[in-house]
């Protein structure tokens, strides 16, 4: 189905309003989002890409609806595996929380920009060489392959080469002035952290892009399914994040989930190369008799994998074991660093929070807490911010 122009325009027109309004009614000013706020937006706007997704169903037919919500599915999905990063590169920089949301909402915008030149890229590169399919196949089963590495906990997200040659070339500062991108340090204007940290979850951004745009190209070669499932996927993902921190580290099994989802998006973008093979070395460049895998059959297998996948990581005794200490720790060191944030409400949220994730791990089996990678340095943190706790309120 051929979508009009006025449609490509009336869908930008809306994307770039919820955009706008997020910012005026959400983010100009900074506050940390409660727990029903974002549920609240979450809920919308999942309703929101879901409606799209029903007038897609309607008016565009039953392929072309189940295109879309494959593709949605599977977009939100990498994006809440995203998350993840996200999360550790506003920890290396000691983000305050109160203006996490800014950060979020950038990323969000820069992914949108990025994403929309990378599928339409992708869609000139389809149009004009079949082979490309190829290509994007053998990314997706890379990509797989690395997910199932195991990951390096010390890895620094942020100190990445962007950030790197930024402090280096440019005059920058530790500090944060609100969420100010410059500010003043002994008489001269340099950069502050916000901008720094801005500029690395852009970097990120385009990575993802690498990985996102070949999955759902996989699933539809709709250039209209493929924007505004990516677009729809990116909404609501700062809500997202405020509503799932600390239970991000809970979803132990996520990343074994998209692993066989892109292997699977792999396996089928191979084949259906293979039915449009025009390579002279396959077959002498005639195009090869193989079964293709249905738009029904793909959504199913997404929704499926992704819930045993979130069903296995919220029943496991590993998992909860791994998620309370993971948070214990997380805001051991949030709390020891008195920088963290200027809201004295948020460092008694913080130290309450530690509190009761302690109760839970001393509830837990021994055997599953004992197993959580550096869990004597763990411990230790905590211990400091007990200390802490205590010189804190003896003043």
């Amino acid at each position: 189905m051929t979508v009009s122009p006025l449609i490509w325009g009336v869908t930008i027109v809306v994307i770039l309003g919820l955009l706008a309004f997020d910012y005026f009614f959400h983010i100009r000013k900074a506050h940390i989002p409660t727990l029903k706020e974002a549920a609240v937006w979450s809920s919308i706007y999942v309703g929101l890409a879901i409606v799209f997704g029903i007038l897609v169903l309607v008016f565009g037919g039953v392929t072309m609806g189940g295109e879309y919500f494959a593709g949605y599915i599977t977009e939100k999905a990498l994006s809440v595996d995203n998350l993840f990063v996200f999360l550790i590169i506003m920890a290396s920089f000691r983000v305050p929380r109160e203006d996490q949301q800014k950060v979020l909402l950038f990323g969000i915008v820069f992914a949108l920009i990025a994403r929309t030149g990378f599928i339409f890229l992708g869609a000139a590169l389809i149009n004009s060489f079949s082979w490309v399919f190829y290509l994007f196949g053998l990314i997706l089963l890379i990509t797989a392959g690395n997910l199932l590495k195991p990951e390096d906990s010390e890895k620094d997200e942020a100190n990445n080469f962007i950030i790197r040659i930024a402090k280096r070339v440019l005059p920058t500062t530790d500090h944060y002035d609100g969420d100010k991108l410059m500010t003043v340090e002994n008489g001269k204007k340099v950069l502050t952290p916000m901008l720094l940290v801005m500029v690395a979850i852009g970097g990120t951004d385009i990575l993802f892009a690498l990985d996102s745009i070949p999955a759902i190209f996989g699933l539809t070669q709709n250039t209209f399914i493929v924007f505004t499932a990516t677009a729809f996927s990116l909404m609501g993902l700062r809500q997202l994040y405020f509503l799932i921190d600390g239970l991000l580290d809970r979803l132990i099994y996520l990343s074994y989930g998209l692993a066989a989802i892109l292997a699977f998006i792999g396996v089928k973008l191979v084949l259906h190369a293979l039915h449009e093979n025009t390579l002279w070395f396959i077959n002498n460049g005639e195009h090869v008799s193989v079964v293709e895998i249905s738009t029904g059959l793909s959504l199913s297998v997404i929704i499926g994998v992704l819930a045993v996948t979130v069903i296995a990581s919220l029943v496991s005794p590993a998992g909860k074991a791994q998620t309370a200490v993971n948070n214990a720790r997380r805001h051991a060191v949030d709390y020891l660093d008195l920088s963290y944030t200027s809201d004295e409400s948020e460092r008694e949220r913080i130290y309450r929070a530690l509190c009761e994730e302690e109760k839970q791990i001393l509830q837990m089996d021994k055997k599953y807490r004992d197993k959580v990678k550096d869990i004597e340095d763990i411990r230790a943190e905590v211990a400091r911010a007990h200390e802490e706790h205590s010189r804190f309120t003896s003043k």
